[in-house]
């Protein structure tokens, strides 16, 4: 049994069970990773890690069912799916996943399924089990993940605090007292609509603000390339990834000749790539499947801009969004005319859904030197985007 000090939530208890957990390499690896990635170049008090987030999603996981009255072994359970929710991100979390092959979820199940956390687990539960349930899966699923998660509550409070931005500051525990159970389904009680709605306005406002703000995205973007170069030339084999560290891939990209190493010599001296285009996404007639469009359109794009600058493929980066705020949203509200889905309730989430693509765009990103020359060649994305039909 043992305490953890938390600055979001205070006094965490852990049991000797969750304690055996934490001490596996497995989770002491995400104290070095950064659960914003490279955002402490603009924020520079955002070196939180995904260790703190798993900690504090365990303890909103714990105030939850513990609050529905759920069986203490569902908590322990849940607790742990909190804890280890997030144990498959590689370095730098969101910035390396888009240049991988499989997303951290995939990762996650597997290390569940096959390290030294999987015989601790089946001492109590069955790890197949945990993994449907942070998957969202199950009666329980929705707790760990789905619109109104505890995941979503952690990181928008603590992402808040680190950052110094007050739009993630949210109502925790009017959410949480307004979840409750109907026909084995998490619902919204009426008298929580407005806190959901608090915070799902959090979550979209910290969007432009920290998790896509353009110097972040100009950053992620160099990173990502460089990462895909690494992979590409066998220095890195993406499966590794998830034994890493921040530091370690920091010093693999730093110690390998070529793009990698230029890219970390301009990061730590901020020379950044330029904003020298964007499309808004709402100046599309259908947003959401730009979204979701193949990036095979945007590589065929940065090849001809690339041919057109008479440059390497790789300096030319055309960046979409890495998610936006909302996908499909189906949590229920119990009304007094029975449940009826949050967007039909609330006329301010629908409005958040469309209102999402005016802040959100491409952008076509690129060296000082190599902006320039595309002003002088007035180089025009969209002229180079051939869209999906």
């Amino acid at each position: 049994m043992g305490f953890i000090r938390d600055s979001i939530h205070g006094d965490l208890h852990l049991t000797d069970f969750e304690l055996k957990i934490i001490d596996t390499v497995e989770m002491q690896r995400l104290r070095r990773i950064k659960q914003l990635g490279f955002t402490n170049l603009v924020y520079p008090g955002a070196n939180h890690t995904r260790f703190e987030h798993s900690i504090g999603t365990l303890f909103l996981a714990n105030k939850i069912a513990t609050r529905l009255n759920l069986d203490n072994e569902i908590i322990e359970l849940l607790r742990i799916c909190g804890l280890l929710h997030d144990i498959g991100h590689s370095p730098f979390s969101h910035v390396s996943e888009r240049a991988l092959k499989h997303d951290h979820e995939t990762v996650t199940k597997n290390i569940i399924k096959d390290s030294s956390i999987t015989d601790i687990l089946n001492e109590k539960f069955d790890p197949k089990l945990v993994t449907s349930i942070i998957d969202g899966k199950t009666k329980y699923g929705k707790i760990i993940s789905g619109d109104l998660d505890v995941d979503r509550m952690d990181y928008l409070a603590r992402d808040s605090y680190y950052t110094g931005v007050a739009y993630g500051v949210i109502d925790t525990e009017r959410l949480l007292y307004s979840l409750t159970y109907c026909d084995n389904a998490l619902v919204l009680s009426s008298k929580g609509v407005q806190a959901a709605e608090s915070t799902l306005l959090a979550r979209y406002f910290m969007y432009p603000t920290v998790y896509q703000h353009h110097t972040t995205r100009i950053v992620n973007s160099m990173f990502r390339v460089s990462l895909s170069r690494l992979i590409k030339d066998k220095v890195v084999v993406e499966k590794e990834l998830q034994y890493l560290d921040d530091g370690d891939l920091i010093n693999i990209t730093r110690n390998t000749k070529g793009l990698p190493q230029k890219t970390m010599k301009n990061i730590d001296t901020r020379r950044l790539y330029k904003k020298t285009d964007t499309i808004p996404l709402i100046d599309f007639e259908n947003p959401e499947k730009i979204v979701n469009m193949d990036k095979k359109y945007l590589t065929e794009a940065e090849e001809e801009i690339a041919n057109k600058l008479d440059v390497p493929p790789e300096e030319v980066i055309i960046d979409m969004p890495e998610e936006l705020s909302f996908k499909k949203m189906s949590i229920q509200v119990n009304t007094y005319n029975g449940l009826k889905p949050l967007t039909q309730v609330s006329p301010i989430i629908e409005s958040l859904k469309k209102a999402q693509y005016n802040y959100a765009d491409l952008a076509l990103f690129m060296s000082k030197e190599n902006k320039q020359q595309a002003i002088d060649k007035n180089i025009k994305l969209i002229d180079y985007l051939t869209l999906p039909m």
